[in-house]
């Protein structure tokens, strides 16, 4: 299995002083996470998309360019890229000039994200969501097939034997599908043969056991090859020294964040004792000390038949720079070594 960071870089308030960390400062720190991550030996690192005051990353690319000149082995990517709201001809324009400078070492992650505020940005009709990303990721793959492209649609002007260029270090680009819940995201993944990043927020891991093994029937029937039929998540997660020490450092943070969800999807509001439960032996938190989440990354591989790649997603709007970097380490150092054979 390998293991990755997923970052939404969102704004931090530093616990010890109650200073509000500004947005230069903030991204100069996810720069030193991201080449941390690298040295440390972690696979990947992700970065997310959000158009909310809240997060900085409404920009990833940009985020991902300056990463990659910074680092040398690690992987980088989306995480997701909300394809229903951006042009799939600048998408992929964009992640293969990232490939050519990272020189192969970009993953786009693509998907249609866990918030709409991107839809009235970029005047777009909700009412299309599913239409919208069936139809970019079609047009997306032809382009990354290469060759003249003609090609039409409801909601992009047509192409007439044209090709996208720069064309990407990696042959093919590798194209991700991110999913939440729904059974049908999953089978079109595997009827196309992409590989699979699975988020899982809440819940039991173990429930999304039917929905890969869908799957990956899928991906069979459509004659795609099982090693081709990748499964990934994006699970949010923290390593400290100790349980303890990873639960109390995350909390506060978490109850933050999931107050303000909670408050504008009419959830009720969270609790402790919730945040303990998701962060339990079968939650979806995957939070401890190196062992605990190293043993709870090889259970989870057992219950969906194989995992390729989990990544952890530390974004916490609480949390001190210094303690996510020592979470980034202790992955890196303690907690990948122990899950490399999985």
């Amino acid at each position: 299995m390998h293991v990755g960071v997923d970052s939404f870089v969102s704004t931090v308030t530093d616990p010890s002083d109650e200073r509000v960390i500004g947005p230069a400062e903030r991204l100069e720190h996810l720069l030193e996470e991201i080449t941390l991550a690298d040295r440390v030996g972690l696979y990947s690192f992700g970065i997310g998309e959000h158009h909310r005051s809240e997060y900085y990353d409404s920009a990833p690319q940009i985020i991902l360019a300056a990463a990659a000149a910074r680092t040398e082995r690690i992987r980088l990517g989306s995480a997701v890229k909300v394809l229903s709201a951006d042009d799939p001809v600048r998408v992929f324009q964009q992640f293969a000039t990232l490939d050519l400078i990272a020189k192969g070492r970009i993953d786009l992650v693509v998907g249609r994200g866990s918030f709409t505020e991107a839809f009235p940005l970029f005047g777009l009709d909700l009412a299309d969501y599913d239409s919208l990303f069936s139809e970019k990721l079609e047009l997306l793959l032809q382009i990354r097939d290469g060759g003249p492209i003609t090609w039409s649609g409801r909601h992009r002007p047509a192409l007439v034997e044209q090709t996208v260029y720069p064309r990407p270090f990696q042959d093919p680009l590798p194209v991700w599908v991110g999913v939440g819940g729904t059974p049908e995201s999953f089978a079109r993944a595997g009827l196309l043969g992409l590989p699979l990043m699975i988020a899982i927020i809440g819940g039991e891991p173990q429930q999304f056991a039917p929905h890969v093994d869908l799957y990956r029937r899928a991906g069979a029937h459509a004659g795609h090859p099982p090693e081709q039929l990748k499964v990934g998540l994006h699970v949010f997660g923290f390593v400290a020294d100790t349980l303890r020490a990873a639960a109390d450092t995350i909390y506060p943070g978490w109850h933050q964040m999931f107050t303000q969800v909670s408050r504008e999807r009419g959830f009720p509001q969270p609790t402790r004792a919730q945040f303990d439960a998701t962060s339990g032996p079968d939650g979806a938190f995957f939070l401890g000390d190196p062992q605990t989440v190293a043993d709870k990354m090889r259970r989870v591989s057992d219950q969906l038949g194989g995992v390729d790649r989990l990544s952890l997603q530390m974004t916490n709007p609480r949390l001190a720079h210094a303690d996510l970097l020592r979470g980034i380490e202790l992955l890196g150092t303690e907690v990948a070594p122990l899950v490399a054979d999985v």
